[in-house]
């Protein structure tokens, strides 16, 4: 029998987690983070992590695996899933991976480009040069080495900047060209089901939610990182969005109700580019957009598929 693994997707706010559970209530399932902010240690409220008790009925795994201060990349996630997925199989559970993080899942069903590790001396001097000229000037400067990398990376996106100029400097060689190589073959299936909920409701749901994380204490709970680690605003945990506002309310830079604007707006935003990036890929089972009986569809398609791997 084939070895499927079952991904879960959604932009934020689409009501992946609660299906995840439904289907863990009448499957032997293991869920497996497919989210790049649930990977940080303390940075709970504002991704909405699930709490230790709930954790402790259903095992998750890859959550709170390194600090905020620390790096963490789509090919570290990608080891680590296959890893988890196959522990899981030995274990003769069903994986069901769930997130948002649609670099993530596209890592994991192709494969990565053969790109070096990231590199903290590299990326350290190249936050040292934005800091003094500003990222304008840094992509300026990736300009002049690998201009075909500048034309598609605008200047106000530091992460890719900083990330194809990082590849320069430790390979003299343009992203572009070390992009495409052959890749290894994934050692189980992958099965995936995209909750495509409708606009209009998934934005009531994103202002909720936001608002109960200000109210569970989200501005607090960005204070305690900045205390207890040493972090600063360009680093990818703080550029989360949510976390990049609150940073920003606590520089003084705007008000509360200006923070919740922006907070609101940026999620917006990210749902809209995970939704653009579900519609790319085809191998998924994509439900037309219908709230509720969205879910009723995905979680009776899990629980048949799963049923049928769990040799039930």
């Amino acid at each position: 029998m084939a070895r499927i693994a079952y991904a879960l997707l959604g932009p934020t706010a689409s009501g992946k987690s609660a299906l995840a559970l439904k289907v863990a209530a009448r499957l032997p399932v293991e869920i497996v983070s497919l989210d790049s902010a649930l990977v940080y240690r303390g940075m709970d409220i504002g991704t909405a992590k699930p709490g230790a008790e709930l954790r402790a009925q259903v095992p998750h795994h890859l959550i709170d695996i390194i600090d905020p201060d620390e790096s963490y990349s789509a090919g570290r996630w990608r080891q680590d899933a296959i890893s988890t997925v196959e522990d899981i199989f030995n274990r003769k559970k069903v994986p069901l991976l769930v997130g948002g993080t649609m670099l993530y899942y596209r890592a994991l069903v192709a494969g990565l480009d053969a790109l070096p590790q990231a590199d903290a001396r590299v990326r350290a001097e190249i936050d040292t040069l934005a800091a003094e000229r500003g990222w304008p000037a840094v992509h300026a400067e990736l300009a002049r080495v690998d201009p075909a990398a500048a034309q598609r990376i605008k200047p106000n996106d530091p992460q890719r900047i900083q990330r194809a100029l990082e590849v320069w400097k430790l390979t003299g060689k343009p992203i572009s060209s070390l992009q495409g190589v052959a890749r290894p073959a994934l050692p189980f299936e992958v099965k995936g089901i995209a909750l495509l909920p409708e606009r209009a409701l998934l934005h009531q749901r994103i202002e909720k939610r936001f608002d109960g994380m200000l109210r569970l204490g989200l501005v607090d709970e960005v204070k305690a990182l900045r205390e207890k680690y040493r972090l600063d605003a360009a680093m990818p945990s703080m550029r989360a969005v949510g976390y990049r506002q609150v940073w920003e309310y606590l520089e003084g830079h705007y008000g509360k109700e200006i923070l919740r604007e922006k907070a609101v707006a940026a999620t917006r935003q990210l749902a809209k580019r995970q939704l653009t990036w579900l519609r790319s890929f085809t191998d998924l089972v994509r439900l037309d957009p219908g709230g509720a009986q969205d879910a009723a569809v995905a979680l009776h398609l899990l629980l048949d598929e799963g049923r049928e791997l769990a040799g039930r």
